[in-house]
Parts: C-alpha cells; structure tokens; sequence
C-alpha cells in the first residue's frame, strides 16, 4: 500500500520562501514518476509540478515556473518542492502525488495522494 506523508508546510509572508517534502513507502519510489498538486478553498485541485522517475524530467504549471522547484532523492524516497517569491495566490493544502503505474514521466489527478500540507501566505 502506497504512503505519502507531506511535510513542510507553513506560514509566510509574501515573497518568502517553503520547502515541501514528501516521504513515500509502500513500494518501488525509484521507478514511479512523483508530483505536487494544491487546492485552495473553493477552488478545484490543480497541478502545480511533476518529477519522472529519473529526474530527467519536470514540469510545472505557468503560474509557479520559475518560482518552483521539484526534484527527488531516490536513495531516500523523498520528493521536494522548493517554492520561491511566494503571494498570496499560492496559499493552498499542497498535496503530494505518486503515479500509480510505474515508468510514467508525469503524475495526473487518478493517481495517489498524501493527506496534504497547509500553506499560508500573508500579505
């Protein structure tokens, strides 16, 4: 059974700075693409970046490229996001996400989640 436990989030001030953290069990991390999706209230989950099982390749929606940064330690099955110059618009429960089939480049919304991680960003 997959495990995804988030850590990390918080409160910040608008320009500031986060890690996330995300620890996965229950199976073979190494080879199963990871990600970060967000909802804030009222409003739908939406992605916010995606890691393949390599780490060759990410992606990111528009609104944190640049700001965001997704990357993985296979060795210790830990996904991160470094979020940067964060507002207002980026206060969510971050969720971490784990694609359910191995060998995938990306993660999309049928795949597993963790329980989430408040992020709170004060102007």
């Amino acid at each position: 059974q997959v495990q995804l436990v988030e850590s990390g989030g918080g409160l910040v001030q608008a320009g500031g700075s986060l890690r996330l953290s995300c620890a996965a069990s229950g199976r073979s991390f190494s080879r199963s693409a990871m990600g970060w999706f967000r909802q804030a209230p009222g409003k739908e989950r939406e992605f916010v970046a995606t890691i393949s099982w390599t780490a060759h390749i990410t992606s990111y929606a528009d609104s944190v490229k640049g700001r965001f940064t997704i990357s993985r330690d296979n060795a210790r099955n830990t996904v991160s996001l470094q979020m940067n110059s964060l507002t207002t618009e980026d206060a969510a429960v971050y969720y971490c996400s784990e694609a359910r089939e191995p060998n995938r480049f990306t993660v999309t919304l049928n795949d597993y989640w963790g329980q989430g991680t408040q992020v709170t960003v004060s102007s």
